[in-house]
């Protein structure tokens, strides 16, 4: 088989890392996940940097590590490249022996390297920098100038380390824009670690999502984040999940009944609703008559969003589950909504999805 395929244990005292992933040549994997998941760990394990204690990684028919035998590789013969949220250009360099610096590396002879470097920088729009120092470049150029260097040396594997998180508002959606590009054209595989979704929705493939070490859902990206699984995944793609059992035309949370739409849901089955933010109502009263699912919720924050308010509250059960309204500024002065009020989230049965969820889907 061809490609990346990675399975892998890692253990600190307060962290384990366990988790299996593939990525095809040409396809580019999002891992998207909290602070502290394990997502810089995997990456350090997939680079070289660490030794799983168990498990095995190989790229193609190359085996880069294999605890069973003692097989290792390290990191500077893996032929990675790693592009992170700090550019890490070498200071002393021009823009152009950076780029250079990789095939160099590598053995390519210097007028060639040079060459090589001067067309990757063209590629990225900055071949006008190529003799500047990177003390002479902004945020979003050196970053291009850091792609173009990983690049430069045919990387085998492609890493991207939260490439987009130091950039300001301006600089990253043209960077933005530039990786889709490049990485369109390019056939190794490639594993992008993110905080945002909006980074897996323009650059991926497919999306895994790490939690407390371990993989909690996985598959096209355009499927992880409309069908969400857990809180978490839920969360970072703008929805509010509710899991519990499936019944007759909706959902069983907490003793609470949902309405909503489904085709593919068993009753009595493990399953999700899933509604966005924009889609709820807020009443102090729960609605008379009203074939609207009206969820008991006590708020727990007011945010400002641009024209709307965002609610976030938790809903009165057992085991609370954090959901959000965006609503008018009027409509938080009209019903003279704070922190600590009960009120009802209500919503529309079609705009509510469902979806089967596996048993044990984490609310994180």
């Amino acid at each position: 088989m061809t490609g990346l395929h990675a399975e892998v244990a890692f253990a600190r005292p307060e962290f384990a890392l366990d988790v299996e992933l593939s990525v095809a040549p040409g396809e580019v994997l999002a891992v998207l996940g909290p602070n502290g998941a394990g997502k810089s760990t995997l990456l350090s394990v997939l680079s070289g940097l660490l030794v799983p204690e168990r498990g095995r990684v190989a790229l193609d028919e190359h085996v880069w590590c294999d605890a069973a035998t003692g097989a290792h590789v390290p990191a500077h013969r893996r032929g990675v490249g790693l592009l992170a949220q700090n550019a890490l250009l070498f200071p002393r360099m021009s823009v152009l022996e950076n780029v250079a610096f990789g095939p160099r590396s590598a053995g390519t002879p210097k007028a060639e390297a040079r060459e090589t470097a001067r067309r990757w920088l063209s590629e990225v729009d900055a071949a006008e920098y190529a003799d500047r120092r990177p003390a002479q470049v902004s945020g979003g150029q050196a970053q291009r100038i850091a792609l173009a260097r990983a690049l430069a040396a045919a990387p085998r594997l492609l890493l991207l380390d939260e490439p987009l998180a130091a950039l300001d508002v301006d600089s990253a959606p043209a960077v933005r824009g530039l990786l889709h590009r490049v990485l369109r054209e390019q056939r190794q595989p490639t594993v992008l670690v993110t905080h945002d979704v909006l980074d897996a929705v323009v650059l991926a493939d497919r999306v895994a999502v790490l939690v407390d070490g371990k993989i909690i859902e996985e598959g096209s990206t355009r499927e992880v984040l409309t069908r969400p699984q857990a809180a978490f995944t839920a969360r970072i793609a703008g929805l509010n999940l509710l899991t519990g059992v499936a019944t007759d035309g909706g959902l069983d949370f907490g003793g609470t009944a949902i309405a909503g739409r489904s085709v593919e849901v068993a009753r009595g089955e493990p399953a999700a609703a899933v509604f966005s933010p924009s889609a709820v109502a807020v009443h102090r009263e729960r609605p008379d008559g009203s074939p609207r699912n009206a969820v008991p919720v006590r708020i727990d924050a007011l945010e400002p969003r641009g024209d709307v308010v965002r609610l976030r509250a938790a809903t009165r059960t057992p085991d609370p589950v954090v959901l959000a309204a965006d609503v008018t500024p009027a409509a938080v002065a009209d019903l003279r909504l704070g922190v600590g009020d009960l009120v009802f989230f209500v919503v529309k049965a079609t705009e509510v999805a469902m979806h089967p969820v596996s048993d044990g889907s984490s609310g994180v």
